[in-house]
C-alpha cells in the first residue's frame, strides 16, 4: 500500500483537493493517508472530510491523523507540505503592518520583499527538521513542496539536502493558461506552450493554439483595449499588470498581476496612486481577505464535515498525477521547481528554477531550456538575487545577509533607502523573534 503524509493536512480544502485527487487515481485509490498538523481541531476536520470522500468513492483508502510529524513520516512514499509556520496571527498581520509603518506597501507578501525573506526565515528551519526525519524515516520518499516562498524553500532544501528527491509543486501555469485562455475564447486544452524560469517569474516562451503564435492578438487586445478581459473567478484583480509587462518585455508572467506588482519596481511607488488605480492594484487586500476566509472558515468546517460532498471532483494540482507517473512508471509531464543544475544554463546553478519535468518511475527530471530571452534573465536574476542572499543568511547563519536580501529587492530599494531598510529589517527580526532561529538577532544600524 503507497503511504502519502500529508503534513498541514489542517489546510482543509487544499488537502480535499489533493487526496480527492488520489482517490480519482486507480494507482492512488488505496493509499494510506497520515494526515499531520498541529491544530488539533482542523486536522480532525480534514480527517472527517477524507473519510467522507472514501466513502464516496468506495475505495479500500485508511487515514491516520497524528500530531507528531516523525509518525506520520515513517515509512512514507510521498509527503505533501502545504503549512505556513506563525500563522495569519501573527506573522503575516506582522509583515504588512511593519513596513507598511515605514511606506512600503505589499499586495501578498509571501514570496519576495521583506515579507517573503521573514516567511522564509521562519520556513526553512521548519523544511530541514523535515528533511531531516525524512532521512532516517522514509530516505526513498519524495518530497511534494507546495509551500512558500517556494524559490527560496526549494533552493535551502536543496543545498541542505542534496539527496532528497524533492520538487516544488506551484499551480500559477494551470492558472495563467485559463485566464489566457479565456482572453483570447479558445479551449484552454488547446493551447501549447512553454514556460520557464523561476517560481512566480517564469515566463511564457512559446504560445501557440493550432501551430498559432497567440501573441500577437494578445498585444493587439491589450493595445486596443480589448484585454485584458474581467477576471476569471480565481483571479483576483484585473490582469493590467501582466499585460503590461508583455507589451515591454515580450512575454507572458506565470503569476498573477497582484503577486507580480510587488516583485517589481514599476508599479507600486509612495504618491503615484495613478498607478495602483490604472493597474487596478490591490494594496492591503491580503490582509482583509485572509481575516474573512478565517471568519468563514467555521461555516465552511461545518458544511464540510456534516454534508455528504458526494464524489470528489479532479482539480488542477500536478500532485495526484505526478506520483501516479513514479507509481506506474508512466511518463507525465509537469511544472516543476528543483535546484538548477543545469537546466536552465542562464541562471545561477543551485538556485531553484521552473521547467517542464517529465515524471516517471526514475522520478522527477527537468528539461533543459536554453533560449530564455535576455531581458527576462535579468528579471529572473534581480529574483533570485533576494532568494540567494536569504539562503546564504540560513546556511551561514549569519543576519547580515537578511539585511542584504531586503536592499536587493527590487521593491523595497525602489521606496526606502539603505538605513530605511536596515532599521525595518530589525524591526521585522525583532516582532518575529518567536518564530525565528536563535541567530536571526536585529543588528545595530550601519
Amino acid at each position: 500500500m503507497t503511504k502519502i503524509a500529508f503534513v498541514g493536512a489542517g489546510s482543509t480544502v487544499f488537502m480535499k483537493n489533493i487526496l480527492g485527487d488520489a482517490l480519482l487515481t486507480p494507482s492512488l485509490a488505496d493509499s494510506h493517508f497520515a494526515l499531520m498538523d498541529i491544530d488539533a481541531t482542523r486536522l480532525a476536520e480534514s480527517a472527517a472530510v477524507a473519510r467522507q470522500m472514501i466513502r464516496a468513492v468506495g475505495s479500500g483508502a485508511q487515514i491516520s491523523t497524528h500530531d507528531d510529524r516523525r509518525a506520520a513520516l515513517e515509512g512514507a512514499d510521498f509527503v505533501i507540505t502545504a503549512f505556513q509556520v506563525g500563522g495569519y496571527h501573527p506573522c503575516t498581520v506582522t509583515d504588512f503592518e511593519i513596513p507598511k509603518a515605514y511606506g512600503l506597501r505589499q499586495t501578498i507578501a509571501d514570496t519576495l520583499g521583506v515579507g517573503g525573506i521573514m516567511r522564509g526565515l521562519r520556513t526553512v528551519p521548519v523544511l530541514w527538521d523535515m528533511a531531516r526525519d525524512m532521512a532516517a524515516l522514509c530516505p526513498d520518499a519524495t518530497l511534494l513542496q507546495y509551500v512558500n516562498p517556494m524559490a527560496i524553500n526549494t533552493w535551502a532544501l536543496g543545498a541542505a539536502f542534496p539527496r532528497l528527491k524533492q520538487v516544488g509543486l506551484c499551480h500559477s501555469v494551470q492558472n495563467t493558461v485559463a485566464e489566457l485562455a479565456h482572453d483570447l475564447d479558445l479551449p484552454q486544452d488547446d493551447i501549447r506552450y512553454r514556460v520557464a524560469g523561476v517560481n512566480h517569474v517564469a515566463f511564457f516562451l512559446t504560445l501557440e493554439h493550432q501551430g498559432r503564435d497567440l501573441y500577437p492578438a494578445l498585444r493587439a487586445g491589450y493595445a486596443d483595449g480589448a484585454l485584458p478581459k474581467a477576471p476569471l473567478q480565481h483571479a483576483r484583480c484585473p490582469n493590467r499588470v501582466r499585460y503590461e509587462v508583455m507589451d515591454h518585455l515580450g512575454h507572458f508572467c506565470t503569476e498573477s498581476s497582484e503577486h507580480l506588482a510587488e516583485y517589481v519596481p514599476w508599479f507600486i511607488k509612495d504618491g503615484r496612486t495613478d498607478l495602483i488605480e490604472q493597474f487596478g492594484i490591490p494594496l492591503d487586500e491580503y490582509p482583509k481577505r485572509c481575516e474573512e476566509q478565517i471568519a468563514d472558515w467555521q461555516a465552511q468546517a461545518r458544511t464540510l464535515t456534516t454534508e455528504d460532498p458526494g464524489p470528489p471532483r479532479k482539480s488542477h494540482e500536478f500532485a495526484a498525477d505526478l506520483m501516479d507517473a513514479i507509481v506506474t512508471d508512466t511518463p507525465y509531464v509537469a511544472y516543476g521547481n528543483l535546484p538548477n543544475t543545469g537546466q536552465i544554463p542562464q541562471l545561477p546553478m543551485g538556485a531553484a528554477v521552473e521547467t517542464p519535468c517529465l515524471v516517471d518511475g526514475n522520478g522527477v527530471q527537468p528539461s533543459v531550456v536554453t533560449d530564455i530571452p535576455p531581458q527576462l534573465v535579468a528579471l529572473m536574476r534581480s529574483q533570485i538575487n533576494v532568494q540567494e542572499l536569504t539562503v546564504r543568511a540560513l546556511l551561514d547563519q549569519n543576519p547580515e545577509h537578511i539585511y542584504h536580501a531586503a536592499m536587493m529587492d527590487p521593491h523595497t530599494a525602489a521606496e526606502l533607502d539603505l538605513r530605511q531598510i536596515r532599521s525595518l529589517v530589525s524591526d521585522l527580526l525583532s516582532a518575529h523573534r518567536d518564530w525565528l532561529p536563535d541567530w536571526c538577532r536585529p543588528l545595530q544600524a550601519a
